[in-house]
């Protein structure tokens, strides 16, 4: 199995590479799949892991690239909405088949792809994950799903009979009404966030829960907020109590918690229904 890891928005740092290798290979020890890193993932300009051409077309090249099996993004950030749409334009029919892997800031493109009818897009961990301390458990968990669909890598509401689809809180918002909103009719959403203050964060809920395709969810599971600056005054409410409000005002099911976030114990939601191994 070959599995192309490029990164749409920010630079991949190069310890990654050798990293994932050795994980890979003390995973399936004989039989270890290649990861092949992109070097766009090391690029530099700006912010970006590359300009907006050099990113786009590396995801199309590996995406459309018949040798290539799965497409597990390097690394989140910013940058993924500057081509997304490009990008999609620029799929062709072999890339459909592939899972696509990654969170945060490439919540956008799997949103993109999802509308597109994409069958295999997930919110799970990067490939950068395996620098965070304890981070080999977090890119463990990515391979075995793209290797194998091992089910012991999903959020474990996943599999209840509905479709699911997660997000970063701030992307989610950032993309609704756009084109690239995918149709979420019946799905349970999950939603996570890192670094926003609780401000940000219930104004994001404001136009994530009043946005009509929102309102038919099945409801709205929350996953871990984590590095939330301090509000001054203080907000007077958690996360939690943000959302469960948002929820109740705009008449969505709240059904709990889950178990993703910006973190090493980030599981994997696949968009849609559970899909076969």
């Amino acid at each position: 199995m070959r599995i192309a890891v490029v990164a749409p928005a920010s630079s991949m740092s190069p310890e990654v590479e050798g990293r994932i290798a050795a994980l890979a290979a003390s995973l399936y020890p004989g039989a270890a799949p290649t990861v092949a890193v992109h070097p766009q993932c090391l690029l530099r300009h700006g912010h970006f892991a590359g300009d907006d051409a050099a990113r786009a077309a590396a995801l199309v090249e590996v995406a459309n690239d018949p040798a290539v099996d799965a497409v597990w993004f390097g690394r989140g950030g910013y940058g993924s909405c500057r081509i997304a749409e490009t990008v999609l334009a620029s799929l062709a029919p072999a890339a459909r088949a592939k899972p696509f892997l990654g969170y945060s800031d490439c919540g956008t493109l799997l949103a993109g792809l999802y509308r597109a009818g994409f069958t295999a897009a997930a919110h799970g961990p990067v490939a950068q994950d395996v620098l965070r301390p304890g981070g080999e458990a977090a890119a463990a968990r990515a391979l075995r799903w793209l290797v194998a669909r091992d089910p012991a890598a999903l959020e474990p509401s996943v599999g209840d009979g509905r479709p699911t689809a997660a997000f970063n809180i701030t992307i989610l918002s950032q993309l609704l009404g756009t084109a690239l909103q995918p149709d979420l009719d019946g799905h349970v959403l999950m939603l996570e966030e890192v670094s926003e203050a609780m401000y940000r964060i219930d104004r994001a809920m404001f136009h994530v829960t009043g946005n009509p395709g929102i309102r038919r969810v099945a409801g709205i599971r929350l996953g871990r907020c984590s590095a939330i600056p301090p509000n001054d005054p203080d907000f007077g409410l958690d996360e939690e109590a943000v959302v469960r409000f948002w929820c109740e005002k705009s008449g969505i099911p709240w059904l709990g918690r889950a178990d993703i976030g910006h973190d090493i114990h980030n599981r994997v939601v696949p968009f849609g229904p559970l899909p076969l191994a």
